[in-house]
Protein backbone atom coordinates (compact mmCIF):
# COMPACT_ATOMS: atom_id res chain seq x y z
CA UNK A 1 0.00 0.00 0.00
CA UNK A 2 2.82 2.40 0.84
CA UNK A 3 4.42 1.81 -2.57
CA UNK A 4 1.08 2.36 -4.31
CA UNK A 5 0.57 5.66 -2.49
CA UNK A 6 4.09 6.71 -3.42
CA UNK A 7 3.41 5.96 -7.09
CA UNK A 8 0.17 7.93 -6.96
CA UNK A 9 1.92 10.84 -5.27
CA UNK A 10 4.44 11.00 -8.08
CA UNK A 11 2.13 10.07 -10.92
CA UNK A 12 -0.80 12.39 -10.38
CA UNK A 13 1.14 15.68 -10.67
CA UNK A 14 3.02 14.34 -13.70
CA UNK A 15 -0.17 13.31 -15.49
CA UNK A 16 -1.94 16.52 -14.47
CA UNK A 17 0.78 18.70 -16.01
CA UNK A 18 0.55 16.76 -19.27
CA UNK A 19 -3.24 17.02 -19.34
CA UNK A 20 -2.94 20.72 -18.57
CA UNK A 21 -1.24 21.18 -21.94
CA UNK A 22 -4.53 20.22 -23.64
CA UNK A 23 -6.13 23.33 -22.15
CA UNK A 24 -4.27 25.32 -24.81
CA UNK A 25 -7.23 24.48 -27.06
CA UNK A 26 -9.37 26.57 -24.72
CA UNK A 27 -7.06 29.36 -23.55
CA UNK A 28 -5.35 29.98 -26.90
CA UNK A 29 -1.99 31.68 -27.06
CA UNK A 30 -0.35 35.07 -27.05
CA UNK A 31 3.19 36.21 -27.82
CA UNK A 32 3.80 37.11 -24.18
CA UNK A 33 2.62 33.70 -22.92
CA UNK A 34 4.83 31.95 -25.46
CA UNK A 35 7.80 34.13 -24.47
CA UNK A 36 7.30 33.33 -20.79
CA UNK A 37 7.12 29.61 -21.64
CA UNK A 38 10.44 29.81 -23.49
CA UNK A 39 12.04 31.85 -20.70
CA UNK A 40 10.91 29.42 -18.01
CA UNK A 41 12.03 26.48 -20.11
CA UNK A 42 15.51 27.93 -20.54
CA UNK A 43 16.02 29.06 -16.94
CA UNK A 44 14.72 25.84 -15.39
CA UNK A 45 16.65 23.75 -17.90
CA UNK A 46 19.75 25.55 -16.68
CA UNK A 47 18.71 24.64 -13.14
CA UNK A 48 18.78 20.97 -14.18
CA UNK A 49 21.84 20.98 -16.42
CA UNK A 50 24.12 23.25 -14.42
CA UNK A 51 22.97 22.73 -10.85
CA UNK A 52 21.27 19.36 -10.46
CA UNK A 53 23.58 17.65 -12.94
CA UNK A 54 26.99 19.27 -13.20
CA UNK A 55 27.19 20.88 -9.75
CA UNK A 56 25.36 18.47 -7.43
CA UNK A 57 25.56 15.11 -9.18
CA UNK A 58 29.15 15.49 -10.42
CA UNK A 59 30.61 18.32 -8.32
CA UNK A 60 32.04 19.72 -11.53
CA UNK A 61 32.24 23.21 -10.03
CA UNK A 62 31.80 24.96 -6.71
CA UNK A 63 29.70 27.79 -5.38
CA UNK A 64 28.94 29.37 -2.03
CA UNK A 65 26.10 27.80 -0.05
CA UNK A 66 23.63 30.60 -0.86
CA UNK A 67 24.42 30.40 -4.59
CA UNK A 68 24.30 26.60 -4.52
CA UNK A 69 20.92 26.74 -2.79
CA UNK A 70 19.55 29.22 -5.33
CA UNK A 71 20.73 26.91 -8.12
CA UNK A 72 19.05 23.95 -6.44
CA UNK A 73 15.80 25.92 -6.12
CA UNK A 74 15.99 26.71 -9.83
CA UNK A 75 16.41 23.01 -10.55
CA UNK A 76 13.57 22.10 -8.19
CA UNK A 77 11.27 24.48 -10.10
CA UNK A 78 11.54 22.08 -13.07
CA UNK A 79 9.39 19.57 -11.12
CA UNK A 80 11.90 16.72 -11.48
CA UNK A 81 11.86 15.91 -7.76
CA UNK A 82 14.44 16.95 -5.20
CA UNK A 83 18.14 17.67 -5.69
CA UNK A 84 19.39 14.77 -3.55
CA UNK A 85 17.04 12.30 -5.25
CA UNK A 86 18.12 13.51 -8.69
CA UNK A 87 21.83 13.45 -7.90
CA UNK A 88 21.70 10.04 -6.19
CA UNK A 89 19.96 8.38 -9.11
CA UNK A 90 22.29 9.99 -11.59
CA UNK A 91 25.32 8.71 -9.71
CA UNK A 92 23.82 5.21 -9.79
CA UNK A 93 23.39 5.63 -13.55
CA UNK A 94 27.09 6.39 -13.97
CA UNK A 95 28.11 3.55 -11.69
CA UNK A 96 26.11 0.97 -13.67
CA UNK A 97 25.72 2.62 -17.08
CA UNK A 98 23.84 0.37 -19.50
CA UNK A 99 24.23 -2.61 -17.19
CA UNK A 100 21.85 -4.16 -14.65
CA UNK A 101 21.40 -1.62 -11.89
CA UNK A 102 21.22 1.39 -14.24
CA UNK A 103 17.81 2.93 -13.43
CA UNK A 104 17.18 4.12 -17.01
CA UNK A 105 19.22 2.18 -19.56
CA UNK A 106 17.54 1.61 -22.96
CA UNK A 107 19.68 -1.48 -23.44
CA UNK A 108 18.49 -3.04 -20.19
CA UNK A 109 14.97 -1.62 -19.81
CA UNK A 110 13.79 -0.75 -23.32
CA UNK A 111 12.85 2.66 -24.77
CA UNK A 112 9.64 3.47 -22.85
CA UNK A 113 10.93 2.46 -19.45
CA UNK A 114 14.26 4.18 -19.93
CA UNK A 115 12.55 7.37 -21.09
CA UNK A 116 10.04 7.94 -18.31
CA UNK A 117 8.46 4.86 -16.74
CA UNK A 118 11.50 4.20 -14.57
CA UNK A 119 10.54 7.21 -12.45
CA UNK A 120 7.35 5.46 -11.34
CA UNK A 121 9.04 2.23 -10.31
CA UNK A 122 8.67 2.08 -6.50
CA UNK A 123 12.28 0.90 -6.31
CA UNK A 124 13.35 4.34 -7.55
CA UNK A 125 11.16 6.49 -5.29
CA UNK A 126 13.40 6.87 -2.25
CA UNK A 127 16.45 9.08 -1.99
CA UNK A 128 19.52 6.96 -1.23
CA UNK A 129 21.45 9.30 1.02
CA UNK A 130 24.43 6.94 1.01
CA UNK A 131 24.97 7.95 -2.62
CA UNK A 132 25.11 11.65 -1.77
CA UNK A 133 26.82 12.03 1.63
CA UNK A 134 28.55 15.18 0.41
CA UNK A 135 25.18 16.79 -0.33
CA UNK A 136 23.22 15.40 2.62
CA UNK A 137 25.23 17.58 5.00
CA UNK A 138 23.33 20.63 3.73
CA UNK A 139 19.99 20.91 5.59
CA UNK A 140 18.62 23.33 3.00
CA UNK A 141 19.08 20.73 0.26
CA UNK A 142 17.46 18.06 2.41
CA UNK A 143 14.42 20.29 2.93
CA UNK A 144 14.09 20.79 -0.83
CA UNK A 145 14.37 17.05 -1.25
CA UNK A 146 11.77 16.29 1.40
CA UNK A 147 9.22 18.65 -0.12
CA UNK A 148 9.89 18.34 -3.87
CA UNK A 149 6.52 19.71 -4.97
CA UNK A 150 6.76 22.98 -3.03
CA UNK A 151 8.84 24.98 -5.52
CA UNK A 152 6.95 23.72 -8.62
CA UNK A 153 3.62 24.66 -7.00
CA UNK A 154 4.94 28.14 -6.23
CA UNK A 155 6.17 28.42 -9.82
CA UNK A 156 2.74 27.43 -11.15
CA UNK A 157 1.02 29.94 -8.88
CA UNK A 158 3.46 32.63 -9.99
CA UNK A 159 2.67 32.05 -13.67
CA UNK A 160 -1.05 32.33 -12.99
CA UNK A 161 -0.51 35.48 -10.93
CA UNK A 162 1.62 37.04 -13.67
CA UNK A 163 -1.08 36.38 -16.23
CA UNK A 164 -3.77 37.92 -14.06
CA UNK A 165 -1.59 40.95 -13.37
CA UNK A 166 -0.95 41.49 -17.07
CA UNK A 167 -4.63 41.01 -17.88
CA UNK A 168 -5.46 43.94 -15.59
CA UNK A 169 -2.51 46.23 -16.21
CA UNK A 170 -1.77 45.52 -19.89
CA UNK A 171 -4.89 43.99 -21.47
CA UNK A 172 -3.50 44.71 -24.93
CA UNK A 173 -1.09 41.80 -24.48
CA UNK A 174 -4.02 39.41 -24.76
CA UNK A 175 -3.12 37.11 -21.91
CA UNK A 176 -4.63 36.07 -18.58
CA UNK A 177 -3.92 33.83 -15.63
CA UNK A 178 -5.07 30.54 -17.14
CA UNK A 179 -3.31 31.12 -20.43
CA UNK A 180 -0.07 32.01 -18.69
CA UNK A 181 -0.38 28.98 -16.42
CA UNK A 182 -0.92 26.62 -19.37
CA UNK A 183 1.97 28.01 -21.42
CA UNK A 184 4.34 29.18 -18.71
CA UNK A 185 4.01 26.13 -16.51
CA UNK A 186 2.27 23.15 -18.13
CA UNK A 187 3.69 23.32 -21.66
CA UNK A 188 7.11 24.54 -20.52
CA UNK A 189 7.40 21.88 -17.83
CA UNK A 190 6.23 19.06 -20.09
CA UNK A 191 8.71 20.03 -22.80
CA UNK A 192 11.50 20.13 -20.23
CA UNK A 193 10.46 16.74 -18.83
CA UNK A 194 10.85 15.01 -22.14
CA UNK A 195 14.03 16.76 -23.20
CA UNK A 196 15.64 15.75 -19.91
CA UNK A 197 14.32 12.19 -20.25
CA UNK A 198 15.60 12.06 -23.82
CA UNK A 199 19.16 12.42 -22.60
CA UNK A 200 18.62 9.10 -20.82
CA UNK A 201 16.84 7.35 -23.69
CA UNK A 202 17.76 8.96 -27.02
CA UNK A 203 21.22 9.88 -25.75
CA UNK A 204 22.00 6.18 -25.42
CA UNK A 205 20.50 5.09 -28.74
CA UNK A 206 20.91 7.71 -31.49
CA UNK A 207 23.94 9.78 -32.43
CA UNK A 208 27.67 9.51 -32.93
CA UNK A 209 30.31 8.05 -30.67
CA UNK A 210 33.56 9.99 -30.57
CA UNK A 211 34.89 7.98 -27.62
CA UNK A 212 34.93 4.23 -27.25
CA UNK A 213 33.30 4.15 -23.81
CA UNK A 214 32.01 0.99 -22.15
CA UNK A 215 28.40 2.17 -22.48
CA UNK A 216 26.04 3.14 -25.32
CA UNK A 217 26.29 6.94 -24.84
CA UNK A 218 26.12 9.05 -28.01
CA UNK A 219 26.55 12.65 -29.08
CA UNK A 220 23.34 14.08 -30.51
CA UNK A 221 23.47 17.65 -31.85
CA UNK A 222 19.70 18.25 -31.78
CA UNK A 223 19.44 16.99 -28.23
CA UNK A 224 22.42 19.14 -27.26
CA UNK A 225 20.62 22.20 -28.61
CA UNK A 226 17.41 21.44 -26.74
CA UNK A 227 19.15 20.37 -23.52
CA UNK A 228 21.63 23.27 -23.34
CA UNK A 229 24.65 21.08 -24.08
CA UNK A 230 23.65 17.85 -22.36
CA UNK A 231 23.25 16.09 -25.70
CA UNK A 232 27.02 15.74 -26.06
CA UNK A 233 26.46 12.66 -23.99
CA UNK A 234 29.29 10.48 -25.23
CA UNK A 235 31.68 13.29 -24.34
CA UNK A 236 30.14 13.42 -20.89
CA UNK A 237 30.49 9.70 -20.28
CA UNK A 238 34.13 9.84 -21.33
CA UNK A 239 34.85 12.33 -18.54
CA UNK A 240 31.78 12.86 -16.33
CA UNK A 241 33.45 15.17 -13.85
CA UNK A 242 34.03 18.05 -16.28
CA UNK A 243 31.99 21.24 -16.17
CA UNK A 244 32.09 21.28 -19.99
CA UNK A 245 30.41 18.75 -22.29
CA UNK A 246 30.66 20.34 -25.73
CA UNK A 247 34.34 19.68 -26.35
CA UNK A 248 34.84 20.60 -30.01
CA UNK A 249 34.46 24.18 -31.19
CA UNK A 250 31.33 23.39 -33.17
CA UNK A 251 29.67 21.66 -30.20
CA UNK A 252 27.45 24.32 -28.66
CA UNK A 253 27.24 23.91 -24.89
CA UNK A 254 25.02 26.71 -23.58
CA UNK A 255 25.36 25.52 -19.99
CA UNK A 256 29.14 25.75 -20.19
CA UNK A 257 29.01 29.24 -21.68
CA UNK A 258 26.64 30.37 -18.93
CA UNK A 259 28.89 28.87 -16.26
CA UNK A 260 31.83 30.80 -17.66
CA UNK A 261 29.82 33.99 -17.31
CA UNK A 262 28.91 33.11 -13.72
CA UNK A 263 32.56 32.35 -13.10
CA UNK A 264 33.59 35.75 -14.43
CA UNK A 265 31.06 37.30 -12.04
CA UNK A 266 32.54 35.38 -9.13
CA UNK A 267 29.37 33.36 -8.46
CA UNK A 268 30.91 29.96 -9.27
CA UNK A 269 34.51 28.74 -9.16
CA UNK A 270 36.75 25.72 -9.59
CA UNK A 271 35.17 24.64 -12.87
CA UNK A 272 36.76 21.27 -13.47
CA UNK A 273 38.51 21.14 -16.85
CA UNK A 274 38.63 18.32 -19.36
CA UNK A 275 42.04 16.56 -19.32
CA UNK A 276 44.18 17.42 -22.33
CA UNK A 277 44.34 13.77 -23.43
CA UNK A 278 40.53 13.65 -23.60
CA UNK A 279 40.21 17.06 -25.22
CA UNK A 280 42.74 16.28 -27.96
CA UNK A 281 40.48 13.56 -29.34
CA UNK A 282 37.65 16.09 -29.67
CA UNK A 283 39.57 18.61 -31.74
CA UNK A 284 39.54 17.12 -35.25
CA UNK A 285 36.81 18.65 -37.42
CA UNK A 286 33.93 16.54 -38.77
CA UNK A 287 34.64 14.67 -42.00
CA UNK A 288 32.37 16.98 -43.99
CA UNK A 289 34.46 20.05 -43.15
CA UNK A 290 36.97 20.99 -45.84
CA UNK A 291 40.68 20.51 -45.27
CA UNK A 292 41.35 24.26 -45.23
CA UNK A 293 38.73 24.86 -42.58
CA UNK A 294 39.95 21.82 -40.62
CA UNK A 295 43.46 23.28 -40.52
CA UNK A 296 42.11 26.45 -38.90
CA UNK A 297 40.28 24.43 -36.23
Amino acid sequence: MTRQLSTIRLGLPFVAVHLGCLAVLVVGWSPVAFAVAVALYMTRAFGITAWYHRCLAHRAFRASRPVQFCGAVLGAAAAQLGPLWWAAHHRVHHRHTDRPGDPHSPRVLGPARSHVLWVFDPANHATDLERVPDLAVYPELRILDRYPHAVPVLTAVATFGLGELLARTAPGLGTNGLQMFVWGFCISTTALYHVTFSVNSIGHRFGRRRYDTTDDSRNNALLALLALGEGWHNNHHRFPGAARQGLARWELDVTWLALRVLGALGLVHDLRPVPAAVLDVARPAPALVSASVRDRL
